[in-house]
């Protein structure tokens, strides 16, 4: 299962997670030979990479007062100079980084699809690149490889069939109403359950099905969806009809799943511990002892029923809804989750809906990069393999090991000073921090690929493979131990995680650039930059749901009852604080809905000013030393705001706001510093700046 990206607690907007991974079991000397990437077959051409986005005085506009609107003096001249691509719906630090990152990748993807006799990874990548990229093909091909699951759907009589039908296509990695898989028994993190949530919604969260002021999106989803069947085959009027049912069924679901808000702010929503038996009782339409039994899995004595009252409607609508409405809504959503690996024209109203309508994306991403995503959705931890090689030196690695070290000494220091916390929960807090372990760049134990066969015939065929692959391989690990050495993310993702079940936080070799870390950089473009973003995942061990987890990654209650309710009280006020920023005109951004973030990024970037004075220190200097005419301290800020510029479409904007944990980048960038402050020091604000949240309005947490 995809770890809910609730309990992967990410630091960007466009955090992409993979799959959890299963260790296999040891292949023999050849097949772990053949897996190995041949590293001296692969190079790059840095010509042919974007240059970094690095923080530049240049940049800074100096006829804005840095008090009043400090991400404004850090970015506005750069987003003039910087519009947002046609590609694209934002664009800021973690995008450019990105693209440079897909650079990197187009070059490898290149050299492996090119190597002959490739084997292992390089064969992985290179047919999955090769089969992507023959535009020609995919187009003769039209829908045809589709057509075996349209017949599937297209055989369904009755609710039975329409069961044995969700049964089935589960088993093959393809399961539309709701994510079945593995993750760490909240009571017992070292061992894994199965866990089934929520899903089979089209539409980003459920408030788009009700509200009046998403009418619009709504009414677009359908119009996509009857364009989406008419594609597939159905006569236009029959499109119209089906896709007024398939928005009636998803309206359905909608009002028994649970919105963003609430998924994001109370975790304990995942656990739900029931036996199959008690499961089939509360679901006879769809039981859970088949459902186990055919994924080939032992029926367990518990798993996790999370959101049961969706489940319960699932059971009840394949009793009471016409197979019809049912073949309509699987006929749909088959062709658009294939819409992306089929010809042009799948591949372009998939476009204009899922990327255009709703995030105000101007233009198609070139295929080459549209095919990356693919390599990186299905086989990305074997890319990884091979972006390692060539784009992550050792120095890095090392240099990222001292500045957690430094972050941990500095968080240590902060929780022992807390004067709001008691000392029973204070020595918890730091018990917690004591487990704390990092993981830098790449995994010390990559992923055995061994079983997957992929080919040149079908890009389609290859997605169906991995799918079929990755989920076999997520469902062997129900019943086992965790193993905590895996990674949720991959080397050459731009982000970084929390994960409160291992109590560890995730740094990608990809983000770890400029303009987030550069191991030639001051101490203060690194602290400002990268450190900030330790200090921010270490921090989500402590946010509102991290701090529901104990050291061992256990869910458990480890605070007294008036801390509690004083850490509640201190993160009310930045509640309020992110409720009062206006992303666009009447659109504000939401303070619960971000809460976990804003604390991450207020504790981290106190952490990490700690850590850099402390660095200072050691290195004899006070901070007040001049590069480019700014203190180290005003740099240290500088770097922050830099690491946060980030514009949107408004269309992406709306969806961020209403759907996603984060908050507009414009609005990280002064969220924290104006709560420091250090910030009014390093820049001469006074008591009534924007930027100087002072009395009852500054908060302080962590």
């Amino acid at each position: 299962m995809n770890t809910p990206r609730y309990l992967l607690l990410s630091l960007a907007i466009t955090a992409a997670l993979a799959a959890c991974q299963k260790p296999a079991a040891a292949p023999d000397a050849a097949q772990a030979a053949a897996a190995k990437p041949d590293a001296a077959a692969y190079s790059l051409d840095d010509a042919k990479l974007p240059p970094y986005i690095r923080f530049q005085a240049g940049d800074l506009d100096a006829a804005r007062n840095v008090c009043a609107d400090f991400n404004g003096f850090v970015n506005a001249k750069w987003y003039s100079a910087n519009p947002i691509p046609g590609d694209r719906s934002s664009w800021g630090g973690f995008d450019a980084l990105a693209e440079r990152s897909l650079a990197v990748q187009h070059q490898l993807a290149e050299q492996a699809a090119a190597k002959a006799g490739a084997t292992g990874v390089d064969k992985l990548v290179g047919d999955f690149w090769a089969t992507g990229m023959d535009e020609a093909k995919i187009n003769a091909q039209g829908i045809e490889p589709l057509k075996p699951e349209l017949a599937a759907i297209d055989a369904l009589t009755d609710g039975a069939s329409v069961a044995d039908y969700l049964r089935t296509s589960a088993a093959q990695g393809q399961n539309v109403l709701f994510d079945f898989g593995p993750e760490a028994d909240f009571k017992d993190s070292s061992m894994n359950i199965a866990y089934a949530t929520q899903g089979g919604l089209g539409l980003p969260e459920r408030g788009y099905y009700f509200d009046k002021d998403k009418a619009d999106k709504l009414a677009a989803y359908e119009t996509h969806v009857a364009k989406v069947l008419e594609l597939s085959g159905v006569p236009a009027a029959d499109a119209a009809r089906q896709a007024k049912a398939v928005v009636a069924f998803e309206t359905r679901l909608a009002k028994v799943s649970i919105g963003a808000e609430q998924l994001n702010r109370d975790v304990s929503l995942y656990y739900k511990p029931i036996s199959p038996a008690d499961a089939d009782k509360l679901t006879p339409n769809f039981p859970w002892t088949k459902f186990f039994e055919s994924q080939g899995v032992a029926v367990p004595a518990m798993f996790s029923l999370a959101m049961p009252d969706f489940h319960k409607e699932v059971s009840k609508m394949i009793g009471d809804t016409p197979v019809d409405a049912w073949k309509a809504y699987l006929r749909y959503h088959a062709v658009d989750d294939a819409s992306p690996y089929l010809s042009d024209a799948f591949a372009q109203e998939s476009f204009e809906f899922h990327n255009k309508t709703m995030a105000g994306q101007k233009e198609q991403k070139a295929r080459w990069k549209r095919v990356l995503g693919a390599v990186n959705r299905n086989v990305g931890e074997a890319f990884g393999q091979l972006y390692v090689k060539v784009a992550f030196p050792p120095e890095a690695k090392a240099k990222m090991e001292t500045l957690v070290g430094n972050l941990q000494v500095a968080l240590k220091a902060r929780i022992e000073k807390l004067d709001w916390m008691s000392p029973d929960t204070k020595q918890k807090a730091l018990a917690k921090l004591g487990t704390f372990k990092s993981k830098i760049g790449y995994p010390d134990k990559w992923r055995d690929w061994n079983g997957l066969t992929t080919g040149r015939d079908s890009y389609y065929g290859n997605v169906q493979a991995a799918n079929a692959f990755n989920y076999k391989w997520q469902l062997g690990k129900i019943g086992k131990p965790v193993d905590k050495t895996e990674w949720g993310m991959t080397p050459q993702l731009v982000n970084a995680q929390y994960n409160p079940l291992n109590n560890d936080i995730t740094f990608p070799a990809a983000i770890l650039q400029p303009p987030f870390f550069d191991p030639n950089a001051d101490d203060a473009m690194n602290y400002g930059g990268i450190g900030a973003v330790i200090g921010h995942e270490m921090i989500h061990g402590y946010d509102d749901q991290g701090s529901r987890f104990g050291p061992t990654g256990n869910f458990e209650n480890w605070w007294t009852e008036a801390d509690a309710k004083g850490f509640a009280g201190r993160t009310d006020k930045l509640v309020q604080q992110f409720n009062g920023y206006e992303a666009l005109p009447g659109l504000h951004v939401n303070g619960k809905l971000t809460l976990g973030e804003n604390i991450a990024d207020l504790g981290g970037l106190n952490v990490a000013w700690d850590a850099m004075q402390k660095a200072l220190a050691d290195a004899g200097k006070k901070g007040s030393d001049k590069i480019d005419g700014y203190t180290e301290e005003q740099r240290f800020f500088l770097s922050f705001g830099t690491i946060w510029r980030d514009q949107m479409t408004p269309d992406f904007m709306k969806l961020i706001v209403n759907s996603n944990e984060h908050a507009p980048g414009t609005f990280r960038a002064i969220g924290a510093p104006s709560n420091m402050p250090a910030f009014a020091q390093a820049f001469g604000c006074k008591a009534g700046d924007a930027m100087v949240r002072d009395g009852d309005k500054q908060v302080v947490i962590w």
